[in-house]
């Protein structure tokens, strides 16, 4: 994080949330604690609020609750073209998301 960077949503946390799910579209809390190299009671709590301010729409899938940004946000396209341009000094949130596996792994295929 860039030193005397604000928190236009409220908190470091809130919007570093809301990076990552810019670059990643969907995520789960686990992951996105594991991205943001943050506790993951700080990251539930972040997305609790982003999306009772409906910045953040949550899915359950199975046992899984994915998160996103909220497609029916008034103002999507003008809040994904913000966090957008806020990414570009974020080189390693944008490093660790690119290293991410997003697939599973095949049975059997070896580590």
């Amino acid at each position: 994080m860039v030193i005397g960077w604000s928190s236009p949503f409220g908190g470091v946390t809130r919007t570093r949330v809301l990076l990552a799910l810019q670059l990643l579209n969907e995520s789960y809390p686990r992951e996105l604690a594991r991205v943001l190299n943050a506790p993951i009671s700080g990251v539930l709590k972040a997305l609790r609020r982003l999306e009772l301010d409906g910045l953040v729409a949550g899915r359950t899938m199975g046992r899984l609750r994915l998160f996103r940004i909220n497609p029916r946000y008034f103002a999507v396209a003008p809040l994904r073209q913000y966090l957008e341009q806020l990414t570009y000094p974020e080189e390693d949130l944008r490093q660790n998301v690119s290293r991410l596996r997003r697939r599973p792994r095949r049975t059997g295929k070896p580590f």
